[in-house]
Parts: C-alpha cells; structure tokens; sequence
C-alpha cells in the first residue's frame, strides 16, 4: 500500500513536469490582463457609460470628469469616507472627507490607503469601496470604475517601492544583426528591461551596443551549458513558467514607448 501511494518516483517526476508545463501553458494563452475597452471621443479622452455607473451612490458627473463617494474600513478607527474624482484620461483622485477641514485633497489611491492607516498593502482596488444601490461596500476592482483607470494618465502615482516588488523577469537573450550570436540580458531593475526592450526594437542591434560592457562581435558568447539558466527561481533550466514570465507590468512597460505593447498596456491594462 505503501508503494501505491509513493507511485514511480520518476513517473512523479513527469507528471510535476506535465503540471508546470500546463500551468505555463495556461498562463501564456489564457485571457490577457487587457480589460474591456472604454469608449473614446474624436479628442481621445474618455466618453463615461453613465448607464453602467449611476448605480454607485454619490455619482455625478462633471464637464469632464466622475465622481462617486468611496471610502476605506481600519479595523480599529472605523470608515475612512472620501469622494473618488475620475477625469477624461483616466486619471485617480480621492479627496477625503473623514472629518471637516481634513487636508487630504485629490490625492491618490495609495495616499488614501496611508491616511487610513492602511499603508503597505498595496490592494487599493480591494481596499477602497464604493456603496451601491443594492449592496455595500463594494470593492473598486468589483465596479466599472476600474475600466477606465489608464496608467499612462497615472504614471506620476507609481511609487518606487510598487515598481520594486511586482514581477520577476527572467534573462533574455538577444541575437546580434550582424554575427548571430546571443548575448544575454539581466532584467534584475527597471532600467535593465529598459535596454532590453529598446535593443529588442532596434532592427539592426549588434553586439557593440551591449549595455553591460564593451564588446565586439568577435567576443565569444556563452556556452550553451550556460545559456540555458535564466534565473528562475523555480528551476534553473526554466525556458519560462508561471514565476518568471510576465505579460507585461509597470516594470516592463513604458509611458515613453511608441511599441504596440506599451501603448495598450499604459491604456487598456489593468491597475
């Protein structure tokens, strides 16, 4: 009974390796993190559906812009209550309204989230709520409110520390136009993937333009041996899985790229 239930160690060892090849699979061609698209006027600001948000207590609408009451719960002191401002590009604001006078004016999200006492978390869309007409406290991420969230309009929000901790990128490798061979890209920081993804859309990179120190294209490249570790904490042979591969994050996509890619990700991707 005992052997039955401890199976073929290297059956078990297949069967993992089916598991993490599905899982990637499934992850690489499921549905994207592409939301639903808003509609856009002639201008290409935002056109607001008023049918979908009048259901949010608090709603109206100004010349160019939403704004709904919303709030945010600290276990210990209560309702931090406030008023979420949406304008035409897509851009978050909340002004709190936890006592008379209180400073906190059209600030973001994540200050809300502080003033509350709630920093750290880093789950504003989960956090923050809105009160509709048949149920409470609605978290933001469960409304339409998200759909027209744009990080190309809330780049100035990002902070350093949401950049530090979102997705893990494995090493890439780059062929040269003019020798063919592979050099490697460590993508450990922002301004790493930066050089990445500028070299990956230059059509004719060649060796001499390497970021890391000069070479040429008589250097040799490494040995396969070597190239078939890209850092993956998951294993070190990984040619890509759930850990390291990323659709896309504030980390690898850039407000100041004209790529396909960039430009969906800053307008349709989801906070």
């Amino acid at each position: 009974m005992a052997k039955e239930k401890s199976g073929n160690p290297p059956q078990r060892k297949r069967s993992q390796r089916m598991e993490i090849k599905k899982e990637f699979n499934n992850f690489t061609q499921g549905s994207s993190k592409r939301r639903k698209q808003f509609r856009v006027g002639d201008d290409g600001k935002i056109l607001f559906d008023e049918e979908e948000l009048k259901m949010i207590l608090g709603f109206n609408r100004g010349e160019d812009y939403i704004e709904v009451l919303c709030g945010t719960t600290n276990k210990v002191y209560g309702d931090y209550v406030g008023r979420l401002k949406i304008n035409n590009n897509g851009e978050y604001f909340i002004t709190c309204e936890c006592c008379p006078g209180c400073p906190l004016v059209n600030v973001t999200p994540e200050a809300f989230e502080k003033h509350a006492l709630k920093e750290g978390t880093g789950r504003w869309k989960s956090n923050i709520w809105v009160h509709c007409e048949d149920e409470d406290r609605v978290p933001l991420w469960k409304t339409p409110l998200t759909k027209y969230y744009t990080h190309q309009a809330n780049v100035a929000n990002w902070k350093d520390s949401a950049i530090r901790k979102r997705n893990f990128h494995r090493d890439e490798f780059l062929h040269c136009t003019s020798c063919r061979k592979e050099r490697r890209f460590r993508l450990k920081s922002r301004p790493d993937i930066k050089n990445y993804h500028e070299a990956l859309n230059n059509k004719s990179w060649t060796c001499s333009l390497w970021p890391y120190h000069k070479i040429t294209c008589d250097d040799d490249e490494e040995r396969p041996s070597l190239r078939a570790s890209r850092g993956c904490s998951r294993s070190s042979t990984c040619q890509g899985c759930s850990t390291c591969y990323c659709e896309g994050c504030i980390k690898c996509r850039f407000e100041d790229c004209n790529c396909q890619e960039c430009r969906d990700f800053m307008l349709y991707a989801e906070p």
